[in-house]
């Protein structure tokens, strides 16, 4: 067999489709066919050919893995169901999650401590919704319980509402404890939290100057 064209993909100008004795033989990627020193008159078998297809499912899925990464760090499950949606062999997914986990771009404990830090500085809810979340997400229950360790519900909550309290200021007692205590609910946070958190709310915004 003989490669006798080999035509860059109009949309996807960085990938470059392969015609076998004047057929479409696959898609790869521009870079790896220049690796590979593939070119029009070349001759190829079946072997070679599916080496090359699968070698370019094995870049894609990495360069993939690595755009994801990019946005924020990723727990093992979370990886391997994104990788999932770009239609990726099953066996070239673990090949990709073992290439991330010996650079240590893959570590469930590393990111249940980023989730955690990320929970307390931009969205505080309570210890059990974050280990409900890691959980979710696939981290091992001990991992998840661990990483919780030490968190201040209270503490967590006040600054949740706090956050919220200048849109609340003028509502009367019974309508800021019904808002504010749902928005906290929804949070995880528990009654007790929520009733102690809306006391010093209270006080606070009574010391603006706010009605009670």
């Amino acid at each position: 067999m003989v490669i006798t064209s080999i035509e860059r993909q109009p949309r996807r100008r960085r990938r470059v489709n392969l015609f076998v004795d004047g057929r479409f033989a696959l898609s790869m990627a521009l870079g790896l066919a220049q690796e590979k020193g593939v070119h029009a008159g070349m001759t190829v078998d079946e072997a070679e050919l599916e080496a090359l297809r699968l070698e370019d499912e094995r870049r894609a899925a990495y360069e993939a893995a690595i755009h994801l990464l990019s946005y924020r760090p990723r727990s093992e499950r979370e990886m391997r169901q994104r990788l999932r949606r770009h239609n990726i062999a099953a066996g070239v997914i673990d090949e990709t999650i073992e290439r991330l986990r010996a650079s240590h771009y893959l570590d469930d404990a590393a990111f249940a401590q980023f989730w955690r830090e990320s929970r307390e500085n931009i969205s505080p809810r309570s210890a059990r919704l974050i280990r409900s979340e890691l959980l979710s997400k696939g981290v091992d229950s001990g991992t998840a319980t661990s990483t919780v360790e030490g968190l201040d519900d209270e503490e967590a909550a006040y600054r949740a509402a706090s956050k919220r309290l200048k849109a609340h200021q003028g509502e009367s007692g019974d309508v800021f404890r019904r808002r504010m205590g749902g928005f906290l609910t929804r949070r995880g946070f528990s009654y007790d939290v929520i009733r102690r958190v809306l006391d010093r709310c209270r006080r606070e915004l009574a010391g603006d100057g706010s009605p009670r």
